[in-house]
């Protein structure tokens, strides 16, 4: 019994996971200028970096980081991208003389995506749902890909997005560019998930040519993953039920940096109400979802003084004077 239910645990994952056309990973010897758009959290990154072979590797990297304001990430998807094109644009006007683009070359950009996508090719993917607290109805079923295309194109920056990849993906492959060996990446940030390489013959899921590398990269989107024997409390229960995506990415929930802090505001909350923890009165500021941050939550954990002064700084800044510890 135990044996059949591992192996529809199995089959459950098996289903989640993606091929995602990446059959070959970097050797080192790449030249040439090269941009990335990484998105895959309430923050955006852009980045340039010029690749001088096996003896030049890195010779110069640029980057900046942006923040998405909170009604984008629930607003339309012509006004995301275009944020998110104009913000890439304008990075493109700063590029200096240190960065040359071979000859006869278009800039290409390697679109690192971290939200399920079911793709058909190394450079498009239709999404399959938001995660991380983005909310367009709209983009789910198209491909995003295409989507960050027209809004290049609208901000008339001559551009071809050439790959697309999760940040489990561009993590693996930037693990395997310094050393050989590399052959699987964790993430654990503010989602989670995995990506390992795997024989392409050894994949059900392939019908076609097999690829010249005999490898594919499997995204495993392990944040999905769940099961009766996750030790899930009333606060996880609690949280999942009150998500924008109930039933969904249970395990993620339960582990990554999205979450954390709001299972500790829960926690504290349900200690104020049966315990008084903080005197009498609850801080009506700890009944605000998500106020407490995963940041916060991890300087207070890292606190080793006596009287644990960072933790009660913290708490003092984010709900305000809640009196004092009982």
């Amino acid at each position: 019994r135990d044996a059949r239910r591992a192996r529809l645990r199995g089959r459950q994952q098996a289903r989640d996971d993606h091929i995602s056309y990446v059959d070959s990973l970097p050797s080192g010897q790449e030249k040439g200028l090269f941009y990335a758009l990484d998105l895959g959290g309430t923050n955006f990154r852009v980045l340039r970096v010029q690749l001088g072979g096996k003896e030049g590797r890195v010779v110069k990297q640029e980057c900046d980081e942006i923040s998405i304001p909170a009604h984008l990430m629930t607003g339309t998807s012509q006004e995301l991208f275009d944020f998110i094109a104009a913000a890439l644009a304008k990075f493109v006007a700063s590029e200096g003389e240190d960065f040359h683009l071979l000859e006869g070359r278009q800039r290409e950009l390697g679109f690192t995506f971290s939200f399920p996508v079911k793709q058909s090719s190394i450079a498009s993917g239709t999404l399959i749902k938001w995660t991380k607290g983005f909310s367009i109805d709209e983009t789910v079923g198209a491909d995003v890909v295409a989507e960050l295309s027209s809004a290049l194109d609208r901000q008339g920056l001559d551009m071809k997005v050439t790959a697309l990849v999760n940040d489990t993906i561009g993590t693996l492959a930037g693990g395997r560019y310094d050393d050989n060996d590399v052959v699987a990446a964790v993430i654990l940030g503010t989602g989670t998930n995995a990506a390992y390489v795997e024989r392409a013959n050894a994949i059900p899921k392939w019908h076609g040519l097999l690829p010249k590398s005999g490898d594919m990269v499997i995204n495993m989107e392990w944040g999905n993953f769940r099961s009766s024997h996750l030790p899930l409390t009333e606060f996880d229960q609690a949280l999942d039920a009150e998500s924008l995506n109930p039933g969904e990415q249970i395990y993620e929930k339960l582990i990554s940096g999205m979450y954390l802090g709001e299972i500790v505001r829960r926690v504290l909350l349900k200690m104020t109400e049966e315990a008084s923890l903080f005197g009498d009165d609850i801080p009506p500021k700890l009944k605000i979802p998500f106020i407490l941050r995963t940041p916060h939550m991890s300087m207070m954990h890292h606190d080793t003084s006596p009287d644990l002064r960072t933790v009660g700084a913290k708490l003092k800044d984010v709900l305000g004077d809640p009196g004092h510890l009982t």
